[in-house]
Formats: structure tokens, sequence, C-alpha cells
């Protein structure tokens, strides 16, 4: 019986897995593999945030495989060495794996392929975790895409929804070592700091399953303008789900064709669009990254490599970190994501503005801070969301435009509930006093609720004068 090696990685689930599927229509038996080696992605080895997703789906994907006569074999890298350690006691033929696309993971894949076709052992890889290659959607003058715009208006056009690739009901493994336990992968925090964790989030393929299912019965119709307003459910949740690959674009893609394009349901067809839209968006980052591998350590815009930061001071860092600042719908923000793990779209760009803008602090201090806390960290969504909100990116918001957290907080958290539900010191302040509190000096005294460690109006002025000092294009 012909052995194959399906070496997982930030794929993990059974339905719509092209490199499990290859494998299947050529082997008999498979030999499910995780090889745990974070060093091979430096300098972007994966956050705590993360390392405790990848625990929980690990342990949903092995008991899933068990579940169909298999199980999940765990190493330790150097992973050319563990592969083939892993081929000899399997004497499996081919190893199957679904690309990844970061320089550092991209470089090492390359490598492991070539070494693999050396020892004469076939070595396979595909596409399975965005809906195009990043290389695939080009300019006229065949150019990487520097704008959403365009890229969307391109890649939608070419976009063919196909059926997503069924689960397999039964796997046959060849008897043999199982591998470490999970625990000695040492992913989980030695601290418990994850309780709410576990109230929030289900990792693993059934969880997002039922995460999608639940966003596309309650959330979908009211999508395009409920997805701004973090004081409600109108969001997916699914940004976690995808970077695992517990779940595929194109599994998401098919749901919403035959769901409600197919199936005539106009009252959810601008929802449906408005989410396939920000599957465009990771698509977008995932082809910026690409094409640009320089992204999450250099401005993508060159002009700001002269742009006057202010100095590094760590302890506006650390109060903007640990939701301090005095200014309630940012502190809501940074508390929400150090108890979760995640924060609302809307508040991301917030609390980035509020960081590169109005404290001048380099977008590089909140990229790091956001890769270890963020449970959905993904190197090509978070380089790019940084550079977009900071200025400095490609097609990003003009630096100038600096995101008011008082009227914005007004605007999308009209009542409050967002911020009563992360700053416990406000519970009781109404609405809309809630978000500028600092206006009647009274709770402060009587909440103990900081002042603003910044004033909003100077401050933005400073950045505005900060900007006016960069050079024009034609001056470089």
């Amino acid at each position: 019986m012909k052995t194959a090696v399906i070496w997982f990685r930030r794929d993990l689930r059974l339905a719509d897995n092209p490199a499990l599927a290859t494998a299947l229509a050529s082997h008999e038996r498979i030999v499910p593999v995780y090889i745990h080696a974070p060093d091979e992605e430096a300098p972007w080895t994966p956050g705590a945030a993360s390392r405790w997703w990848l625990h929980h789906s690990l342990r949903a994907l092995d008991e899933d495989l068990r579940a169909r006569g298999s199980r999940l074999h765990l190493a330790r890298g150097p992973t050319l060495p563990a592969l083939r350690q892993i081929l000899r006691q399997s004497d499996a033929t081919a190893v199957y794996w679904n690309r990844l696309y970061e320089p550092a993971i991209s470089a090492r894949d390359t490598q492991i392929k070539q070494g693999l076709r050396s020892d004469g052992i076939e070595a396979h890889s595909s596409k399975a975790n965005i809906l195009f290659e990043p290389w695939e959607i080009r300019t006229g003058q065949e150019q990487p895409y520097r704008v959403f715009t365009p890229f969307w208006r391109k890649a939608r056009a070419q976009l063919q929804v196909r059926p997503p690739l069924p689960k397999p009901q039964r796997l046959v493994t060849p008897a043999g070592e199982a591998g470490l336990a999970l625990e000695e992968l040492e992913l989980l925090p030695r601290i418990s700091w994850d309780e709410q964790f576990h109230q929030r989030w289900t990792p693993g393929e059934l969880g997002a399953s039922a995460a999608f299912e639940q966003f596309l019965e309650s959330a979908l119709r009211d999508y395009a303008s409920a997805r701004d307003r973090p004081d409600r459910e109108g969001t997916s949740k699914l940004s976690p789900h995808l970077h695992f690959g517990e779940i595929s674009p194109r599994q998401i893609a098919w749901a919403l064709e035959e769901r409600v394009h197919h199936a005539g349901d106009s009252s959810r067809a601008a929802g449906a669009e408005s989410f396939l839209r920000e599957i465009g968006w990771r698509e977008f980052s995932q082809h910026l990254l690409f094409n640009y591998p320089s992204m999450p350590e250099q401005n993508l815009n060159p002009r700001f490599d002269g742009f006057r930061w202010a100095s590094k001071d760590a302890t506006a860092i650390r109060r903007w970190q640990q939701g301090r600042t005095g200014v309630p719908i940012i502190d809501a923000g940074m508390r929400e994501l150090w108890a979760t793990g995640s924060m609302h779209n809307r508040v991301r760009m917030l609390v980035a503005s509020f960081l590169t803008k109005n404290l001048r602090q380099h977008w590089h201090h909140g990229q790091r801070w956001f890769w270890d806390t963020l449970v959905d960290a993904d190197l090509a969504n978070n380089a790019q969301g940084w550079q977009w909100t900071a200025g400095c990116g490609v097609d990003a918001s003009p630096y100038f435009r600096i995101f008011n957290p008082v009227s914005q907080g007004g605007k999308f958290d009209p009542h409050g509930d967002y911020v009563r539900r992360w700053v416990a010191e406000l519970a009781s302040v109404a609405a809309p006093l809630i978000h500028h509190p600092w206006t009647d000096p009274a709770i402060l005294r009587s909440t103990g609720y900081p002042a603003p460690m910044v004033d909003l109006a100077a401050s933005r002025t400073l950045a505005l004068a900060a900007y006016q000092d960069l050079p024009r294009s034609d001056e470089r």
C-alpha cells in the first residue's frame, strides 16, 4: 500500500483541503503530521495568543482524525530532518502540503521541497487558503497592484466559485510511533491569562463551521452597516479560523453563492457582497506581502522614511497597551484585546490612529503588540493594517486622516454599551458623556478613571505639523 505524509501547517481542517485530497487520490495510507518549528518563522515567530489558539486547534484536528481512524503525529523541528525521520518510520514515499506565503516560510518550504526531491521523495504543494495565488492578479502592465479597489475589481471579475472538496469519511494510517504529546510543544501560557479566551472562542474546524453558520443566520443581512458597530454582534469572528485554515475562503465564497445568490435571497445580497469584499482585503494583504516582502519592517511609501516620529516613550506605550489612556473607546479596545485576543476592526483603526498620530509612536510598536496579543495575528494582515492606518502603506488612509475617538465613539458606540462592557470604571456613566468623561471632572473623581494622557486637539496639530515636514515625492 502506498503511503504519503500530509504536512499540516495553517490548514488545520479536513474539508476542502487540497493537499489531503491530492494525496488520497493516489495513496491508500496517510500520515498526518504537524511539525512545531517556530524558529523557522523568525523574526516573526508566533505570539502568545496565537500559540494558545494553535494548541486547541491541533487538539481538535487530532480528535477529528481519530474519529476517522487516523491520528495526528506531532514533532519538533528542524522541519526537514523531522520529515525525513517520519518518512523512514512510515515507509512513505511522498509529502503533500498547502502553500504559505510569508517570506521566511516560503524560502524554507522551497529548500524543503528541493531536499525531499533530492532524496527521491515526491513533494507536492497546493493552493488552499486563498482564492488567488499572490502572483495571479496583475495590472495591465503585469505589475502587482498597490491599490485595493482595482485589485478587487479584477479579482472579483475573475473569481470562479467552485464547490469545496468534501471531508473524507475514513482514513488509513500505518501503525507506528505517535510522536510527541501536545503538551510537550508548550504552547499554552504558564500564567493563566486566557480565561475569557475559552468563553469567546472554539478553535478547530467544527468551531469555524459553527461560527460561520451563526454569522450567516444572524448577522449577514445587516453586515454592510453593522460591521462598524463594536456594540453589536455584527461581524463573523472568522478571522482566527481563517488564519489557522480551519475554514477556507473557497468554502465561504461557495456558501455565500449558494445560500444567498442562487437562493435568490436579495435581503442578504448586499451583506454577502460586503463580506466577500472583506475576504478580498485579506487577499490583497497576501498579495502585498508576497510582492513586497519587506512590508512588516519597512514603509511601503518611502516618503515616510523621513517622518519625524516622536522618541520612543515606553510609559506612553505601556499605558496604551494596558488600556489606561483616559480615552474610553481606546481603552475599551485595548482591554478587549488583552481579555479575548481580539478587537473589533473599527476599534483596531482607532487605537492604531491614537498610537501613531496622537502619540506619534512608530507603527512598529503597535504591530508587535498586536502580533503577540491577537489570536488572529497574521503577518500580512497585521503589517498591512498598521501601515494603512499610519498612512505609510500603499493605498493607505492618508496620514492627515486622524480619527477623533470621541466622535467615532459617539457614531459607532452611540449608547456607550461597548465602552461599559470593557471599561468597568465607566459602567454607570450615561451617553454621550461616556465618550468624553473628562468634561465633567466629577466623573473622574468618583470613578477613578484617568484624564486623557494627551490633548486630542493639540496632538492632532503636532501630528499634522510633522506630516507637513515630509519631503514631496519629487524632492527625494
